[in-house]
């Protein structure tokens, strides 16, 4: 949630925090703002309810001076609705400091009764606007941003990121975070700051992730990082794996269609030297060490929404591989209910982002208990992995669209390569039998453009369900949370009613809902599963066709038996049961976006949905 972005340098700062927040726009957000100090050293601001090209239109109407100091918001609203009062940035010290807020701030209202107390005033329903006053005061006392930034944050409880900048140290961006994603860019006179590395690849590729508790001043010289005591914290930058470009929409007509197309792509470098010699070894668990692995007993995966169906299929194939118990738990409730976790318990997260704040806290409540962490995630220098014994990264790219598709499958794809890997250190599995897994994982990619071919059939059907109301998805084995899956992509990007079951569960209560010309999505296992679930699964299509469902099966090339009792049959290649997830979403995926597209609805940005959910 929330985008930010900072800059010092010789740029004009206005194009570069228009520019980051543009790319951070995927964040979700519902109003935006920007404050620069300007050449004669006063702080100019504009902000605007709505999308960011309002706050564009009106800059156009009404220019602030150009300034080499900046900060710019884009602000999903907890406090208060998204009005321009509300929107961000707010001041402090009677005009002469901006800041801006990433997060919640818990203390707020004990904070403002007492700053109202002694004779404030607030313009705004925010938390931040409380931040912004109580930093002004403290800047009146001690004359110096800084120690008036790190005395304010101190204060503060909840989560937060926060940028700040005052009229008298023009060239000076202060920063700091607690439970909230902060990164700088390091530049050639000149540097960054924001909520992730998007805000500022354009300009740099070096870049350092904020630590917890931690405070930065940027200015065009230079860097100071320290602790909330004021202690010198030293840093460790990296490199940013991609470049501006591979966040741009390149000629596709939304960035979700772009990233769908990727997907070959994004499993294939998720594999990228990680497979030698037919053998998985995934260099970021060396640290880790195989005897912790064996050591493990149990696995406990957290992870919310799209990650946690992730975590679902994966689930099935960890067991099978490395014979240990995994189960899967929604971040949000994983702490809440006393779970019995030890030092022989594994914790697996999954976070695209690596900043959600409910599987967050869930990684540090399991370390804390004595179990160890691995996390799987997607971007460089996030939080959750500085929280992990260990990190196995997904190279899937940067995700735009709010809506998550290639992460996804990336996210399975890094899942199954922990699991080899677990099997070959455990020994659970034969040579032969690991040899066999890793060449039908190698072969995914191919088969999912095999698959991304039929876009345009499954776009048409569609088109012809433009007017569908509901929606049901059922599978088994895999397939069930494919199926959960599905109907989550339906009802974030089309906004109609869509459930996903296990196909078994179908007589024991959901086949009440089907109706005449009920659409419903069969993920049909292969009838060369070893369990022998096809049959059953057909069984199920026949029970729903004979009470008037309309049915559309993903099935594998050559299965003929579905044929006579489906409506729609889309094809996926031949693959080994427990790697058709990876190809059965894709048509799930293309589906959701044809239809939300059909309805004329927003593919990229969803109503009410942000990418990265930083807040608990």
């Amino acid at each position: 949630m929330c985008g930010i972005v900072g800059y010092v340098g010789e740029r004009n700062s206005l194009d570069v925090l228009m520019g980051g927040l543009r790319r951070l726009e995927y964040r979700g957000y519902d109003s935006a703002g920007v404050a620069v100090v300007d050449g004669s050293g006063d702080i100019e601001t504009a902000k605007r309810a709505g999308k960011l090209q309002v706050l564009a239109d009106e800059l156009d109407r009404h220019p602030i001076r150009p300034g080499g100091t900046g900060i710019g918001h884009t602000r999903w609203a907890t406090h208060g609705g998204p009005t321009d009062r509300n929107a961000h940035p707010h001041l402090g010290d009677e005009g002469r400091l901006a800041l801006i807020h990433n997060g919640i701030i818990e203390n707020f209202a004990e904070l403002k009764d007492g700053l109202l107390a002694e004779g404030f005033s607030f313009e705004s329903e925010t938390d931040t606007e409380v931040a912004a006053v109580l930093l002004g005061r403290l800047y009146g006392e001690t004359g110096d941003l800084r120690e008036a930034f790190r005395r304010t944050v101190s204060q503060l409880e909840g989560a937060f990121t926060l940028l700040a900048v005052h009229k008298d140290e023009p060239g000076v961006v202060v920063g700091a975070r607690r439970n909230s994603p902060l990164v700088i860019g390091l530049g050639d006179g000149e540097n960054f700051l924001g909520s992730d590395v998007a805000a500022f690849v354009e300009y740099t590729k070096r870049a350092v992730a904020i630590g917890q508790d931690q405070i930065v001043a940027i200015t065009a010289e230079g860097v100071t990082v320290t602790d909330f005591d004021g202690a010198v914290v030293e840093v460790e930058p990296f490199d940013v794996a991609w470049d501006a470009s591979a966040a741009e929409k390149g000629g596709w007509s939304s960035f979700m269609r772009k990233e769908v197309s990727e997907q070959p792509d994004a499993v294939a470098n998720t594999i990228r030297g990680r497979i030698t010699d037919g053998v998985v070894a995934i260099p970021e668990l060396e640290g880790f060490g195989d005897d912790a692995l064996r050591d493990i007993r149990r696995i406990t995966v957290v992870a919310c929404g799209t990650a946690a169906y992730a975590g679902m299929v994966a689930k099935y194939a960890i067991e099978q591989w490395a014979r240990i118990p995994v189960e899967v738990e929604l971040s949000h409730e994983f702490r809440y209910r006393d779970p019995v976790i030890d030092e022989h318990t594994l914790v697996v997260s999954i976070s695209q982002s690596g900043e959600t704040m409910d599987t967050l806290m869930a990684v540090k409540y399991a370390r804390e208990q004595g179990a160890r962490a691995i996390s799987v995630c997607n971007t460089q220098g996030a939080t959750i992995p500085r929280e992990s014994d260990a990190v196995v990264y997904t190279h899937a790219g940067p995700e735009v669209a709010v809506a998550s598709t290639k992460a996804f499958v990336a996210q399975i794809t890094a899942l199954y390569l922990f699991g080899l890997h677990l099997a070959r250190v455990r020994g659970t599995l034969s040579d032969a039998r690991l040899a066999e897994q890793v060449e039908e994982l190698q072969a995914v990619p191919e088969k999912i453009g095999t698959v991304l071919e039929q876009a345009d059939r499954v776009g048409e059907l569609a088109h012809w369900m433009s007017d569908t109301r509901s929606v049901l998805f059922l599978g088994r084995h895999v397939g069930y949370p494919i199926a959960l899956e599905g109907a989550l992509k339906l009802k974030e990007l089309a906004y109609i009613h869509a459930e996903g079951f296990a196909a078994g569960e179908l007589k024991h209560g959901p086949i009440a809902l089907i109706e005449p010309g009920q659409p419903v999505f069969v993920v049909v296992p292969s009838p060369r599963h070893s369990a022998n679930l096809h049959p059953k699964v057909v069984s199920n299509i026949q029970e729903i066709r004979a009470r008037g469902a309309r049915v559309i099966a993903i099935a594998e090339a050559g299965d003929a038996a579905v044929l006579p009792f489906a409506d729609e049959v889309i094809r996926i290649p031949l693959a080994a049961p427990l790697f058709e997830p990876l190809l059965a979403v894709v048509p799930l995926q293309i589906f959701a976006m044809e239809l939300s597209q059909a309805k004329g609805l927003d593919v990229d940005q969803p109503r009410n949905l942000a990418k990265s959910v930083t807040v608990e």
